[in-house]
């Protein structure tokens, strides 16, 4: 199953930094192939993307676009240069995505090489979904779990210190509701509270690659 690591996503900024100048026209194909490659395909055309696909605009004959690249159905992704300012090209993008039908892809990134923007225009039309700069991408991985084949839910908006808060609280929460369970239930409060460590445990292991990346988290979600 291909899926990305922290080695492969690594490599993906180093040949960036090395080789990439931010050229749109000269660059976006090889950009594009390596970012594939950085989560584990072989490269855009052996996953089922297509490079400069044809999209109608409006009703006139003749009037043609031509999207970087589509991965149906998964994503379409709009390359600019670098330094470009991406919500210049937000109606393009939406434009595009409103007119590839059927199987219009999920989601939808602006890159200008040194930013992704991501959008999920089926739950939020206005902003970016998240904005993961190249040099956090190791990091923010979970945002594009799109891009792989288990097509596991990606996690957006991933600002660490805000999460880690929000765990802590809810894992206190989630510690009074087995406190007050435990009078009625099978169990005592020490085993609500080995159970807490248990989770706080697997979410370290997985924070720290010991765990398969959001395995914590897709089985909460399960259940």
């Amino acid at each position: 199953m291909s899926s990305a690591t922290p080695k492969s996503l690594e490599k993906f900024v180093d040949y960036c930094r090395q080789y990439i100048t931010g050229k749109e026209r000269k660059e976006a194909q090889v950009f594009l192939d390596r970012f594939f490659q950085a989560f584990g395909h072989q490269g855009v055309l052996e996953a089922g993307g297509r490079y400069e696909e044809a999209i109608k605009k409006g009703s006139k004959k003749g009037k043609t676009g031509f999207a970087d690249l589509v991965w149906k159905p998964r994503v379409l992704i709009e390359m600019k240069k670098r330094g470009e300012s991406l919500d210049k090209h937000y109606a393009q993008a939406f434009e595009y995505w409103m007119r590839l039908v059927p199987d219009r892809p999920r989601y939808v990134i602006l890159c200008n090489f040194d930013e992704f923007w991501i959008f999920d225009f089926d739950s939020q039309i206005d902003e970016p979904v998240d904005i993961v700069p190249l040099t956090e991408l190791k990091n923010r991985a979970s945002a594009f779990n799109f891009m792989e084949l288990g097509n596991r839910t990606p996690v957006f908006k991933n600002n660490q210190v805000e999460v880690t808060e929000k765990a802590a609280r809810r894992m206190g929460e989630l510690f009074k509701i087995l406190q007050k369970r435990s009078k009625k239930d099978s169990f005592n409060e020490l085993q609500a509270q080995r159970f807490i460590l248990q989770c706080v445990l697997a979410m370290f292991a997985q924070d720290r690659g010991l765990l398969p990346r959001d395995l914590f988290l897709c089985c909460v979600k399960d259940c």
